[in-house]
């Protein structure tokens, strides 16, 4: 039995009927398909190495404690691994309609938080596999270690049949209860614990409020509201879903003659997709920039292989109104710079982890308190959610078949209704664009400008 994580209980009080906490990715193999059987045994023979995939979450009596993680004693392999096919022609945007749909969905809370579809009938004798994972589950870095868990680096290993799992048995509420009753005692002796080994290193925790502190100054910019526009507002709980592809070697190249780093020029590209879509709309001249969360990873390297989140964030203006490419990229690239030397991510972190050490119950209240007053005021201060996860620059296998390419898919909520998920794998870069159904119709004018965008870019140093 473990304790959920603060951010991670945090991803399960923000879903509502509309805002969907999944996150998710599509890999795309060459063909033909395996049997479903064959599937079902190598996802089985997998599930040792990831452990929550047998769990669920357990709720606390009273709420005073966060939820633990217990063995589903009903875990049926047969309920979360699902099979489906495309009509002819098996098209792309067949299969991005059918991604949108799936991730409509709201995944079943009283089972383990994940999904995984086989797709077969997509044209050039290919097939794809979509996961779906709730976020309170893993983070983007996290949902990377999990993919290569479950696929292989050699085309030709073998998958050795599945052991036997027997579920532990399920805490009682009085077992839960005596659990959080003694946590709650244990507490200020662990703060005061970290108060002294503070105090055994002074120059260090003074150097680490000061960049807190800084960092809170930054983030309370966010308290200057944005202009209004259709990038925000209520959403529903259907999804549309758009794809970006570019290589890996081009956006190198963009770097290495501009400065700056890789996603640097991702973010740069994205901004000339939000630059088209407004422009379109006709309301360019309406925003000064688009704000967007760009969530930043805290996970060391000893914390690889663990399925929780471990992300701060930073809040990123856009300047979409900058019409040359290099100035947008100039301006994109100095932002991300000082931002993250202001300490903003630290910060953020810090109010992550203060909610940790608060009784859950009030911390529950306060964000569905929160939620509700986003929804009300129509949410002017973020304008849309970003993410950029790197994955292994080598070929992933399933029963042999390679994968071809793999995009990713962001949740959107808190009234955006555009998020953009950014995933390297094998030399290539792939944009999944995520938006809400009924709001964005026109979510390929996003997705069309950040290819334009790359495209802007690479001619510039041509």
């Amino acid at each position: 039995m473990q304790r959920m994580a603060p951010l991670d209980t945090w991803f399960l009080h923000v879903e509502d009927e509309a805002d969907h906490m999944h996150i998710g990715s599509v890999g795309v193999f060459e063909g033909p398909p395996p049997a479903w059987q064959d599937l079902l045994g190598a996802i089985g023979a997998r599930l040792e190495f990831v452990p929550r995939y047998r769990q669920r979450f357990q709720p606390v009596p009273l709420g005073l404690a966060r939820p633990v993680w217990v063995d589903d004693p009903h875990f049926h392999l047969e309920y979360h691994v699902r099979h489906t096919a495309l009509p002819r022609p098996g098209g792309f945007a067949q299969l991005r309609k059918l991604v949108g749909r799936v991730m409509g969905q709201q995944l079943d809370r009283r089972r383990p938080l994940w999904e995984t579809w086989f797709i077969e009938g997509l044209e050039g004798d290919r097939w794809a596999m979509l996961t779906k994972v709730h976020h309170c589950v893993v983070d983007g870095i996290a949902g990377t270690d999990l993919l290569a868990a479950i696929l292989s680096a050699d085309p030709a290993e073998e998958v050795a049949p599945p052991g036997t799992w027997q579920p532990q048995p399920t805490p009682s509420p009085v077992a839960l209860l005596r659990d959080a009753a003694a946590e709650l005692l244990t507490r200020p002796s662990e703060q005061w614990r970290a108060l002294r080994a503070a105090a055994r290193r002074p120059r260090a925790a003074a150097r680490g409020v000061a960049s807190g502190l800084h960092g809170l100054a930054e983030f309370a910019g966010l308290a200057r509201p944005l202009p209004a526009c259709s990038l925000t507002g209520p959403i529903g709980p259907h999804r549309r879903w758009a794809t970006a592809h570019t290589t890996l070697a081009e956006l190198k190249a963009v770097r290495r003659a501009l400065g700056g780093t890789v996603n640097d020029v991702a973010l740069a590209a994205i901004t000339a997709g939000y630059r088209d879509l407004l422009a379109k709309r006709g309301e360019l001249h309406k925003v000064g920039e688009v704000r967007t969360m760009v969530p930043v990873s805290l996970r060391a390297e000893h914390e690889r292989g663990e399925y929780h989140n471990r992300v701060s964030a930073l809040f990123v203006p856009l300047p979409v109104t900058v019409s040359d490419a290099r100035e947008r990229y100039e301006r994109v690239r100095d932002t991300m710079r000082d931002m993250k030397a202001s300490g903003e991510e630290v910060a953020v972190a810090a109010l992550i982890d203060l909610s940790g050490m608060a009784p859950h119950m009030f911390v529950g209240l306060a964000l569905r308190s929160a939620t509700l007053l986003v929804q009300r005021s129509g949410q002017p201060f973020v304008s849309s959610v970003t993410t950029n996860v790197p994955g292994p620059q080598h070929p992933l296998y399933l029963l042999g078949r390679r994968m071809l390419a793999a995009y990713p898919y962001v949740p959107i909520g808190e009234g955006l209704r555009t998020g953009v998920a950014i995933f390297s794998y094998d030399g290539q870069l792939t944009f999944g664009v995520t938006a809400d159904y009924d709001r964005v119709p026109d979510v390929e004018v996003l997705a069309d400008g950040i290819e334009r965008g790359v495209a802007e870019l690479v001619d510039l140093i041509a």
